[in-house]
């Protein structure tokens, strides 16, 4: 009521000083998943009036001139601090990253997809994809037809890896993070993992590795250990010419270290609220979503999944030192806790329903009948959560659309678009 008043009576200072008092998320829980359990929309209004009037404040002292830029600068600065931002996360996924597709999707029509977004394997092809482009040109993209390969082989079979960097190539330019950043206005997040032992993954980015070419760091996060040989990655210098990135490092697929690197995007991006597309198949077992009620078997199922990780644990501190003698079923284990061990879901969480599929597809090139499949699960798993994202993401995308047109004409640093680089974009 306060700030309706305050608009009605046009006092762009007296907005200002009552919103410099916080924009904080989820106050009294009104971001709980619990409030969409029973209907999806419709039955939140004060909620949903709520953040309609914060959204309508913000945007009258964005325009308002009787504020200086600097001023209105730094407040639109600590409120998204205080406040916080929205990312997607697309997990790893082989050939089922056409269920992404489908979720990017329903996001993109609604106009509630964020702008900061993270892929790991399958996952990071899809966020390529959208990161790449104009806002214009990714609606098409998005068509199934777009996606599935002209040339495929119709014998199901696993995929070469020269024909993993051949597809990419037609799906992805040859952009570097800054550039496609400077092209789309949008945040691309790739995880890859080390090949070698006793090294940390990496999540590649504009503001971490602006000069690193994406075709390669995709590639790389595709790279599934044992399946696919490990990717060096690569870079663009000041002349323009590519070059090898860290020439003594290979990288391999980014979910087994990081799937979901919700860590990484909050330091880097202050992201505290994440929306999880969750497609992998070997993470699926353990991926609850332990946001909602849970049905008696669901919480039995997650209960039970607690207990054989604690027991795995366990039995890995129990067996380190005999399993060291044995190099490669060391690094099994490793592997198997690491998957083990990750989070998987997020805040509002979209996860593919379980539905046997052979598993000779999973890193296979899929017939047009299962990607038009994959893609119409996608959009109508996501489809419940619409109004979930809409209303607890509107702040955090009014926050970035307004500090995004004050920033258009200043430097403010790293990974925004007044610092890309000063070259013609490839």
């Amino acid at each position: 009521e306060r700030l309706r008043k305050l608009s009605a009576a046009g006092d762009v200072k007296g907005l200002l000083f009552v919103l410099n008092e916080g924009i904080h998320g989820n106050i009294d829980g009104m971001g709980h998943e619990r409030l969409y359990q029973k209907a999806r929309f419709g039955t939140k209004r004060l909620i949903e009036d709520y953040v309609a009037e914060v959204v309508s404040a913000l945007g009258k002292i964005a325009a308002a001139r009787s504020i200086p830029r600097d001023e209105k600068r730094d407040f639109f600065r600590r409120a998204q601090h205080c406040y916080g931002r929205s990312a997607l996360l697309l997990s790893g996924s082989g050939s089922f990253l056409y269920f992404h597709v489908g979720v990017v999707k329903a996001l993109w029509d609604e106009g509630v997809l964020p702008t900061i977004l993270a892929g790991s394997s399958g996952g990071s092809i899809v966020a390529a994809v959208v990161c790449t482009r104009k806002d214009a040109e990714v609606g098409a993209f998005l068509a199934s037809d777009k996606l599935a390969s002209a040339d495929r082989d119709p014998e199901v079979r696993r995929l070469a890896p020269d024909e993993v960097a051949a597809r990419l190539a037609e799906l992805i330019p040859d952009l570097t993070f800054q550039e496609a950043y400077e092209v789309s206005g949008r945040h691309l997040n790739v995880s890859v993992a080390p090949a070698e032992k006793y090294q940390n993954g990496r999540l590649l980015n504009a503001i971490t590795a602006p000069n690193v070419l994406i075709r390669e760091a995709v590639l790389a996060s595709c790279a599934v250990p044992g399946v696919f040989p490990p990717v060096m990655l690569m870079a663009r210098d000041e002349a323009g010419k590519r070059v090898p990135y860290q020439p003594d490092r290979r990288w391999v697929d980014g979910s087994v270290t990081h799937d979901i690197p919700t860590k990484r995007l909050e330091r880097l991006y202050g992201v505290n609220h994440h929306i999880v597309s969750q497609a992998n198949p070997l993470a699926l077992p353990f991926a609850t979503d332990t946001r909602k009620q849970m049905a008696p078997i669901e919480a039995i199922q997650h209960a039970s999944m607690a207990t054989f990780k604690a027991w795995l644990n366990a039995n890995m501190v129990i067996f380190q030192k005999p399993l060291e003698l044995v190099p490669p079923l060391n690094s099994l284990a490793n592997m198997a806790r690491s998957l083990i061990n990750q989070e998987y879901t997020g805040d509002i969480n979209i996860i593919r329903p379980p539905k046997f599929w052979s598993p000779t597809k999973i890193l296979s090139d899929l017939s047009q009948d299962d990607i038009d499949e994959l893609i119409d699960t996608g959009m109508r798993t996501a489809w419940p959560k619409i109004e979930m994202v809409r209303t607890q993401t509107a702040i955090s995308r009014a926050l970035d659309a307004i500090l995004a047109r004050i920033d258009k004409g200043g430097d403010d640093g790293p990974g925004h678009r007044s610092a890309a680089l000063k070259k013609p974009v490839r």
